[in-house]
């Protein structure tokens, strides 16, 4: 069993940055890979980007490659998310992710969500 909790997100204005964070309890935290999804008003949850559990091997969607960066620090059991050069379409509640083994695109292939973290950039 994994609990999950975001922290980070707020109001910026385009072209900000934030990070964000994901605290995960239990002392297996380095055997899952993570992930960051985020779901914006009337759309369906959509992957963002996700890590191994080495934080050797890493994805990322499309639409955040080059401004979106994922990391994990396994000593503090958490998984970071850096947002820079934000855009208006990326306000969503972002949530983090967590499935033993191989990291994943689907959000059908994780088992543990946090509660999300609400995230709205202004034009």
């Amino acid at each position: 069993q994994v609990q999950l909790v975001e922290s980070g997100g707020g109001l910026v204005q385009a072209g900000d940055s934030l990070r964000l964070s994901c605290a995960a309890s239990g002392r297996t935290f380095s055997s899952y890979a993570m992930g960051w999804f985020r779901q914006a008003p009337g759309k369906e949850r959509e992957f963002v980007a996700a890590i191994s559990f080495s934080g050797g091997n890493i994805n990322y969607a499309d639409s955040v490659k080059g401004r979106f960066t994922i990391s994990r620090d396994n000593a503090k059991n958490t998984v970071y998310l850096q947002m820079n050069s934000l855009k208006p379409e990326d306000t969503a509640v972002y949530y983090c992710a967590a499935r033993p083994g191989v990291r994943k695109i689907g959000v059908d292939e994780y088992d543990y969500w946090g509660q999300g973290t609400q995230v709205i950039v202004s034009s």
